[in-house]
């Protein structure tokens, strides 16, 4: 039996080789897709493919979890594949280095300004991670990812008020969560 838009699912869940292969085949598009707008400003082409690998193998190692019809399976891959791709995000973020170009285009800056600013970074990082769900999802879709709130406010169903209003709180308590992290210094 080969696998259809009909039987896939249930063919997923049983360990059917046949059903992953048509899961890539229809859905690839769509995983990559996500993977790359979450990715695009600090992967390159070989991170995107490993983590669509990823994204696959885990959409595999979980299928048995899996619930629903068709419909719901698209909105479950692209979850899969976008917590993925941001895990993804976060290990290259924490691992970002100072190339040479960096260091050329600051040359009025010292290296220990910079590496000042870098170790900021990954403090607002971890502040970021203590957050509500809801708040880091919004923080990194708009400082990280670069949306603007309109396309924050329709992709998580939330009025452009409440999206402005849980940034302006956020912000609020990163700066307290900074200011306790570095209480003679300054705010991130």
């Amino acid at each position: 039996m080969k696998s259809t838009s009909d039987n896939f699912i249930r063919r997923l869940k049983k360990g059917k080789e046949d059903a992953l292969e048509f899961v890539i085949d229809q859905y690839l598009p769509l995983v990559k897709g996500v993977a790359q707008k979450v990715l695009g400003p600090v992967g390159n082409q070989g991170m995107i493919d490993e983590c669509v690998n990823d994204i696959f193998l885990s959409v595999w190692h979980n299928a048995k979890k899996f619930e629903g019809d068709g419909i719901d399976f698209r909105k479950w891959i692209c979850a899969v594949a976008k917590f993925r791709a941001i895990d993804y995000y976060r290990k290259a973020t924490n691992q970002k280095e100072i190339s040479s170009d960096q260091m050329e285009m600051n040359a009025e800056r010292s290296v220990e300004e910079q590496l000042m600013d870098k170790e900021d970074e990954k403090d607002l990082i971890r502040l970021i991670n203590q957050l509500e769900p809801i708040d880091r999802q919004i923080f990194i879709m708009k400082f990280f990812l670069g949306y603007k709130t309109d396309a924050i406010s329709e992709k998580l169903g939330l009025s452009r008020t409440a999206i402005d209003n849980r940034v302006y709180r956020g912000k609020k308590k990163l700066s307290e969560k900074a200011l306790k992290l570095n209480p003679g210094g300054h705010a991130l």
